[in-house]
């Protein structure tokens, strides 16, 4: 349920993020539910205080993350929209992001992709470092089924809504640049559970 206490916690957090999130949310609201079920969430977001207009977000401009989440949150709560179904959002989003796509097409080799996924998450994020973590092997066998890897995210903490949107984005991510399919990822490790980051462990 969402509540003052939960909105004030959110609006506190002072990440921004790009306004593609937002685009790729009315993108999948309208696909699955249709244009009055968009039009009832930014009610509701209105009702709460927070109003949004999906159509005048700017893809590249930055908004508060707790926005976002908040209206994560009211998605989730007005469709009944358990875990898996936030997950889907996430993997909808990476697969329609052409920078997500260009991106993974040329990864070539364990070290540019440590390095473009920090450098992707901070063209994204205004705070906080996802870096990926790989066994010590060469990328054509990472590649291969039968592997693993891990994403750890530090320095951002928001809700745990958002952890179960970033298990499906970050397999998506995987999947797309491995070609590995496919990819599963559970959440190892959370500050929502006491722990220090976020770690994902993504296996295919």
């Amino acid at each position: 349920m969402v509540n003052k206490e939960i909105i004030k916690k959110l609006m506190e957090n002072k990440d921004e993020i790009r306004g593609v999130d937002f685009k790729t949310d009315e993108e999948f609201i309208l696909k699955e539910k249709g244009k009055e079920s968009l039009e009832r969430i930014e009610r509701e977001m209105a009702k709460l205080g927070h109003p949004i207009r999906y159509k005048e977000m700017n893809t590249m401009f930055f908004y508060p993350i707790g926005l976002r989440v908040l209206s994560l949150l009211v998605i989730k709560e007005i469709f009944n929209f358990d875990e898996e179904k936030i997950e889907e959002m996430g993997r909808v989003a990476c697969k329609s992001s052409l920078f997500i796509r260009l991106l993974t097409k040329f990864f070539v080799s364990v070290p540019r992709m440590k390095k473009e996924t920090l450098r992707v998450w901070r063209r994204y994020h205004t705070t906080g470092e996802l870096k990926w973590i790989t066994p010590k092997i060469d990328f054509a066998t990472l590649r291969l089924p039968g592997h693993s890897c891990i994403f750890r995210l530090t320095g951002h903490k928001v809700h745990p809504v958002y952890c179960s949107y970033l298990k499906g984005y970050l397999s998506k991510v995987v999947e797309m640049g491995s070609k590995a399919s496919p990819v599963t990822c559970e959440e190892t490790k959370c500050p929502f559970k006491g722990d220090k980051y976020h770690e994902f462990l993504l296996k295919w």
